[in-house]
């Protein structure tokens, strides 16, 4: 055999190889999480069910994306789900430098998604351009948690550190410890629910004035305990205070929180001066 035919086939085995080696690559990170799925299984009553969930979250495009961030290091382990939802399931998992982290996926087959979030998309100017399919919105609705909370910790309300986000997959801290996350302000027995009633007021505001955000969705279910301090998360759907709700929102927000601190006593800010503390003027009704 010449070397020229030799050096043909010497490359199409190494192509080969390539190509058997990113199919491998892929399919280790397809394994991992799989494992994970089955660990968290417990609701899930057939063969059937589980491989939808599975689907459901990681199709082809998030696995990839996964192997992105895998690649980069931004993601070295995936763990068990602490979070799920009917638009999204978060992770526990671990950073290249060892440090815990959320890895939230939105699902891009969730029709909930939808129904359920069209009101703080009609009048947002981040979404007057894109594409009205699904998943298109899916991926504009990542990239606009990870800028709302860019913008909400930058202005030192206590959330979250976003890190980063490639189309459904936003990563950001962990809030908890060694895979348990930090209970949510309903499961938590308050030493001083006044204190803590005032902190979370003074955190809807900073969000106002400094970061230019309404939560829009705030209750004791968005709002987890962290050594004492309340964190405030899920902001996919904040909005600008330019939106042409955002009064709305911001007075249901204040009317949740109202709600739930006067079941222990605390003598709760009245909505329309709550509102003015926290924006500077009156509501206009």
């Amino acid at each position: 055999m010449n070397s020229a035919k030799i050096n043909e086939e010497k490359s199409e085995l190494g192509r080969k190889r390539s190509v058997i080696a990113e199919e491998d690559l892929g399919a280790k990170v397809a394994e991992k999480v799989k494992r994970v799925e089955r660990r968290d299984r417990m609701l899930i009553k057939d063969r059937s069910s589980e491989m939808a969930v599975l689907e459901e979250v990681f199709d082809k495009s998030t696995l990839m994306t996964i192997y992105d961030f895998m690649n980069g290091g931004e993601i070295r382990e995936i763990y068990g789900v602490v979070d799920s939802g009917k638009e999204s399931r978060i992770y526990w998992g671990i950073n290249s430098a060892g440090e815990e982290i959320a890895i939230k996926i939105f699902l891009t087959v969730s029709a909930e998604f939808r129904r359920g979030r069209l009101p703080y998309i009609l009048g947002d100017p981040r979404f007057e351009n894109v594409r009205k399919n699904l998943r298109s919105l899916v991926h504009l609705w990542a990239q606009k948690e990870f800028k709302n909370l860019k913008l909400a910790y930058e202005a030192k309300v206590r959330v979250p550190k976003p890190i980063t986000v490639k189309n459904n997959v936003l990563l950001m801290e962990f809030i908890g410890k060694k895979g348990v996350s930090a209970p949510l302000l309903r499961e938590v027995e308050l030493k001083s629910p006044e204190r803590m009633y005032r902190t979370i007021l003074l955190n809807v505001k900073r969000l106002y004035r400094d970061a230019e955000l309404v939560h829009g969705d705030l209750s004791e279910y968005n709002i987890m305990v962290f050594r004492g301090r309340p964190v405030l998360f899920d902001f996919s759907q904040a909005v600008s205070i330019k939106h042409p709700n955002a009064s709305q929102f911001l007075i249901r927000d204040i009317e949740n929180i109202n709600r739930y601190f006067e079941r222990f006593g605390v003598n709760v800010i009245d909505v329309e001066e709550a509102y003015r503390v926290i924006t500077g003027g009156a509501i206009i009704r």
